[in-house]
């Protein structure tokens, strides 16, 4: 679709994690010698396909634990060019890296070297479990997915010259789970300067987190060891409810199926905890606790959120006003319940649950990437937060095909939702989705302008002599801890001293 750029698909950055190999770090993917048919992309990390999910729907497609490739758009392959290397999000547990949404060639020709990643999902991407701790030199298992993204920027940095990237001027972006990649990747001792800016959206790596310390909802070996009596039970009779850590019957658990360890995570409500695990060796300690101390990449950072990220993101949870009142009081403490409710008060009006997801979003996301701006600027670096509050239509994003998204109350009744802002980064409002305006086409150029200005420059905002598509860009202050500057995306943009100030400083007040 767009002339002069190339997409090299399918690049293998490491062998198939396959038989002995699955719950192990990524191997170096062997050399080749004959000529290699980058046409094709790589299958998906295996995950379950064909649902029904609001705007994150899924039709049937290729699953395989054989799935630790890369994609590339270039437009220049003897340029050097900025690199940015994309990770998806999906909760951990789905997406793929070559979704129509995702595809490069927009920004490819603005001058930039996109690269797309797949790495393991859900317990084979994350399983952490004593056994697999013992097995390992470092005494370390689970976050094998973010050592998929560590072995991948290895290989950008030892191959992307040769497609017209810069490898010392290499952006990591993400967005939800992809963002708290980002960021636990600038927690990583590990991926340490093989990456130089970073962007995050709608996400952030400061969250609970499974430990190997931490209570039995929350520790890794636990969750893990669960998982593994349960596929264990399909052979033999035992109480999977009772983790075993023993290497009675572990190989099992390389015998099982995906789906059967799936299932096994199901049944014992693996996925409802954080899939990365503190580790030791990826992770040494908490992330927070790692940028609040300075010890994360030094790098300038692109973060924001959307107006409605808690739109159908979380469970629906029927809460009566009592109800909402006694969780409010158990998770942020009771003497702030009555601020909290006179400040999400047009909340309450709807549900008292929306006003539980309001505050969890704030909390969780909108005030999370403030955060890990904050965090970055106080040691000086470029530091830019972003705030949407734009309405798009609400379509399937992961369904072209089909993107038709019946909702009550029309296409844009959803507000800036989760994941709203993925067709504006990528420039492809062309390419996906329907009922777009003029303005939202416009909006594309700008914020893509901007992302790749920062890939650049570490500034969104243009040089002297912007390109002929960066018009509409006003100036995007960068963000101080005195003045919270972000960047408002809507109809009309422009830099505020921060959004929701009130909710989010009794919110800082109570998390901080």
């Amino acid at each position: 679709h767009q002339p002069g750029v190339q997409v090299i698909k399918g690049i293998p950055y490491a062998t198939p994690p396959l038989g002995e190999l699955r719950w192990q770090p990524p191997q170096a993917a062997k050399a080749w010698q004959q000529t290699y048919q980058a046409t094709t992309f790589g299958p998906a990390c295996w995950q379950p396909t064909g649902y029904e999910e609001f705007v994150w729907s899924r039709d049937n497609f290729a699953v395989s634990e054989d799935c630790l490739y890369l994609n590339i758009w270039t437009s220049d392959t003897a340029a050097n060019q900025p690199v940015i290397v994309w990770f998806h999000g999906g909760a951990h547990t789905g997406g793929k890296a070559h979704e129509l949404i995702f595809d490069g060639a927009n920004l490819a020709a603005q001058g930039v070297v996109l690269v797309s990643v797949n790495y393991r999902l859900g317990p084979l991407g994350f399983l952490a479990h004593p056994r697999l701790a013992q097995m390992s030199s470092h005494n370390s298992s689970g976050n094998y997915g973010l050592l998929d993204k560590i072995a991948a920027l290895n290989w950008v940095r030892d191959n992307i010259g040769q497609f017209g990237g810069n490898p010392a001027n290499v952006t990591i972006m993400g967005q939800s789970a992809g963002a708290q990649s980002v960021c636990a990747l600038m927690a990583s001792p590990l991926a340490r300067h093989l990456f130089h800016k970073a962007i995050g959206q709608s996400g952030s790596c400061f969250s609970l987190y499974a430990t190997t310390t931490s209570t039995i909802d929350t520790n890794g070996h636990i969750r893990g060891a669960r998982l593994a009596a349960r596929i264990q039970a399909t052979t033999r009779a035992n109480n999977f409810s009772a983790p075993d850590f023993s290497a009675r019957n572990f190989s099992a658990l390389y015998k099982a199926s995906p789906e059967e360890i799936w299932q096994a995570a199901l049944d014992t409500e693996w996925p409802k905890a954080s899939r990365i695990t503190i580790d030791g060796w990826v992770l040494p300690d908490k992330p927070e606790q790692i940028f609040a101390q300075g010890r994360q990449a030094r790098v300038p950072v692109l973060v924001g959120s959307v107006a409605n990220e808690s739109y159908r993101l979380f469970a629906p949870v029927d809460l009566d006003a009592d109800t909402l009142g006694q969780t409010l009081a158990a998770q942020l403490g009771a003497e702030f319940v009555t601020p909290l409710l006179d400040l999400y008060a047009e909340q309450l009006k709807h549900s008292p649950s929306e006003v539980l997801h309001a505050i969890q979003a704030d909390a969780g996301i909108t005030l999370a990437v403030r955060r890990w701006a904050k965090f970055q600027a106080d040691l000086g670096l470029p530091s830019f937060v972003y705030f949407m509050d734009h309405t798009p239509p609400a379509f399937r994003l992961y369904v072209p095909a089909n993107p038709n998204l019946a909702l009550p109350g029309g296409p844009d009744s959803a507000g800036a939702y989760h994941s709203s802002d993925l067709a504006y980064v990528f420039a492809n409002t062309q390419r996906v989705g329907h009922g777009w305006r003029s303005d939202d086409h416009q909006l594309a150029r700008t914020i893509s302008a901007y992302w790749i200005n920062f890939a650049a420059n570490a500034d969104p905002n243009p040089k002297p002599k912007p390109k002929p598509n960066n018009n509409n860009m006003p100036p995007w202050l960068p963000y101080q801890s005195t003045t919270h500057a972000t960047l408002r995306l809507g109809a009309d943009i422009h830099t505020v001293p921060g959004v929701r100030p009130a909710k989010l400083a009794l919110l800082e007040q109570i998390l901080w």
